[in-house]
């Protein structure tokens, strides 16, 4: 059986933290492989500086960094499941449905994950 927690650490927050990394790892790696030309840049750039600018603008907004990670994962995992693990099809083939299915999604995984880490 698993421990409930590790060190005080609750293990669902520790599970939402290695996801958040591992995500934000395959969507960087399908954009550095997928991307050229001149959007390649500022979208390695923008994935690069967005867990420190998600994370201050939570802090700014009153919330903790623990809904930050949630959103942030259910953000990469979404965007993976949406474009077939191929992020940069967002940005080059992508359309208006492709980008409502991945906040449908993105929203509905965000709120899951929201319930099952606080147990609400």
């Amino acid at each position: 059986m698993a421990p409930e927690s590790m060190n005080g650490l609750p293990v669902t927050v520790l599970v939402v933290w290695v996801l958040c990394a591992a995500g934000w790892g395959v969507v960087l790696a399908g954009l550095r492989n997928g991307l050229r030309g001149a959007s390649r840049g500022p979208a390695l750039f923008a994935h690069t500086a967005t867990p420190a600018g998600v994370v201050l603008l939570f802090a700014f907004l009153g919330f903790g960094s623990l809904y930050a990670t949630i959103a942030l994962t259910a953000e990469w995992w979404s965007l993976l499941a949406v474009t077939g693990f191929r992020p940069e099809r967002l940005l080059s083939t992508g359309g208006p449905g492709q980008l409502a299915a991945w906040a449908a999604l993105t929203a509905a995984t965000a709120y899951a994950a929201a319930r099952f880490v606080f147990h609400v």
